[in-house]
Formats: structure tokens, sequence, C-alpha cells
């Protein structure tokens, strides 16, 4: 390899590296920003969509707390502050991850749990979490919550988002 093309390699590599970790530029936040095709307060899908929807897992109905249950709240924000913080931000900037802001409109309940619970198996089957990957250029590791977790993080998500 000439001294131009190992440059080349060097630089672009710098420049990956810089931008999976956040890489201080002055661009745009980047959001989750593709549409979720049925609202996140019902578990129903349109039959055509429900299984993409849904993602990839277990979860195929989770049944949502109206008004927020208060303790899966603060569970959630427990978990988001040692496990999730360090990624993502509850406004929809983007810091390794996208930001959360929004996304409990975006996603139904099941493919936020399926992708919390199921990271590895959703990264290389499900669409929308591949295109994620696309604009994050970091792959989410799994941080193996239990499925309670998982409910507890969607409850804080859905607080976040102004749902009552």
């Amino acid at each position: 390899m000439n001294k131009r093309n190992l440059l080349a390699v060097v630089i672009s590599a710098s420049m990956l590296f810089m931008y999976s970790c956040g890489g201080g530029n002055n661009e745009k936040p980047v959001t989750d920003e593709t549409p979720n095709p049925q609202p996140a307060a019902t578990t129903e899908a349109p039959a055509a969509d429900a299984s993409a929807a849904k993602g990839v897992g277990k979860f195929k109905t989770v049944e949502l707390t109206h008004p927020l249950d208060e303790k899966m709240v603060k569970a959630g924000q427990s978990i988001y502050d040692v496990k999730c913080s360090s990624c993502h931000k509850t406004t929809d900037e983007k810091l390794v991850g996208p930001g959360w802001k929004g996304v409990t409109d975006r996603r139904a309940p099941e493919w936020i749990m399926n992708f919390v619970t199921n990271t590895d198996e959703m990264l290389d089957k499900d669409v929308e979490a591949k295109a994620l990957m696309e604009v994050c250029m970091v792959r989410m590791p799994n941080q193996n919550l239990k499925d309670d977790e998982a409910r507890s993080i969607l409850e804080f998500m859905r607080k976040n988002d102004g749902k009552n």
C-alpha cells in the first residue's frame, strides 16, 4: 500500500471514529425520523404491517397503563441513568444513539420492548433497526434487560414524551 492510500485509510478511519462518537460537529441533531405506521397508544396495527411494526422478538402485545405507572417511570429513569444515558439523550439530539424525544410516537410499544430486550436480532433482521444503525454508525450493545426493566424503560420513554 503506498503512502497516499495509507493516508486516505487513516483519515477515513479517524473520521468514522469521530462521527460514531458524536465528533463534536455542528450538524443538526439526528433523530429517529422513521414514522411508525401505528400510534404508540394502541397495540393494534394494520394487518399487513403488524409484524414489521412490532419488530423481531417475543413481544406481540404490550398493555399500556393509563395513567402512567409512576413506580415504573421512576424505575425506568434509574435504568436510563445507569445503562442508557451515556449514549442517548432524552431530547431529540443524537449523542451516540438517537435521542429519545418522540420515540413512543414513532414506534409501537412492542417494537421498543423487542429492541431493548432482543437488540442483536433486531439489528440483524429488523429493517427499521438496521436503518438506525446506518445513521448512528454504532451497533447498540445488548444491555441484558429483563422484561420488567424494559417495560419500565418504555414507561419512562412515555413520560418523557408527555404521555399521561
